[in-house]
């Protein structure tokens, strides 16, 4: 017996197997590279518009601000997110500066007390990534400083495996970061590329890995291999721009370019993350590139425009 549908019956199942399809697509792309909105193309502009502005344009995640969120609060904070259909990406550590890689143990020690608190609060979000960046250069010899980043970094590890959060570390490949300035004091050269970088991780505990950069990335001279053998355990969040052919001693880290505007084999590095398996946050962050009369909105969608160009072209999207 054979039965015919109605028309309203065959647009109801299409639209159900549509919906279907849809959230099919929305599962897989959770899956896969997505792009955050990085201030780095939102010059006045943070917090909740900061992440409204991310929506706006089409981001999928954004890389949140903690102070702003943690004052509205777990509720209101995951009801934005929820609205907004985004992602909380990453949130900048929150420990004050000269921690957690100098100052006094006693107060490290007491602000870790904090962190734990702030911690909970971005894993209560949805959150599980926080990142801080390694000083290049240190006062103290590499080994000492070293071994203050592992204790430390270590201590830290502790805190954030009870919330499920992991910490990413970004090395400062660029010369101008480890060299000495004439009217300062004495330094040394630290951790500025991504094997050592990787390392220090591994020393500190299975929850640390690295921010890994493509423009310091480039300027350090680490490769293509070093990211496939640091593996997707300890990438923890990826920074995007390009750069122009320049002597390493002339480049200055506000010179950025959008992906695919310059130099760097973005195409590589993106298929490597491909390779490891990677599947988190894509920010683009052309530090200097933006025009100072261009606005926010425009900013953030030229960034987006390039960085899914540049990951389009590289078949990872």
């Amino acid at each position: 017996m054979t039965s015919t549908l109605t028309r309203r019956e065959f647009l109801e199942r299409a639209a159900l197997t549509s919906a279907a399809v849809a959230y099919v697509a929305r599962a897989a792309a959770a899956e896969t590279m997505f792009v955050s909105l990085n201030g780095a193309v939102t010059r006045g502009v943070s917090g909740v518009e900061k992440a409204r502005l991310a929506a706006k344009v089409g981001f999928g995640g954004v890389d949140w601000d903690f102070g702003p969120m943690k004052t509205a609060g777990v509720d209101a904070t995951k009801a934005l997110f929820a609205e907004l259909k985004i992602k909380p990406t990453i949130a900048s550590l929150p420990m004050a500066r000269p921690f957690p890689f100098s100052g006094e143990q006693p107060a490290f020690q007491q602000a870790l007390t904090q962190l734990a608190d702030d911690v909970a609060f971005c894993s209560a979000i949805g959150c599980q990534k926080m990142m801080v960046v390694l000083p290049a250069s240190s006062g103290l010899p590499k080994e000492e400083q070293r071994k203050v980043a592992r204790d430390r970094l270590a201590a830290i590890s502790e805190v954030l495996q009870k919330s499920g959060v992991r910490l990413g570390i970004e090395f400062l490949g660029v010369q101008q970061f480890r060299t000495q300035r004439p009217d300062g004091p004495p330094t040394h050269p630290f951790i500025w590329n991504l094997p050592e970088a990787v390392g220090l991780a591994k020393d500190s505990g299975p929850n640390i890995g690295v921010i890994l950069d493509v423009w310091h990335w480039h300027h350090s001279g680490s490769s293509i291999d070093d990211i496939v053998a640091a593996g997707k355990d300890r990438i923890v969040h990826i920074h995007l721009s390009d750069a122009k052919a320049q002597p390493p001693e002339e480049v200055r880290d506000n010179q950025r370019l959008m992906p695919g505007e310059g130099v760097i084999n973005v195409t590589g590095f993106l298929q490597a993350l491909k390779k490891i398996g990677y599947d988190g946050g894509i920010s683009p962050e052309p530090l200097g590139r933006v025009p100072q009369d261009m606005s926010p909105e425009e900013g953030a969608k030229l960034a987006l425009d390039t960085t899914m160009a540049a990951m389009k072209k590289a078949g990872v999207v």
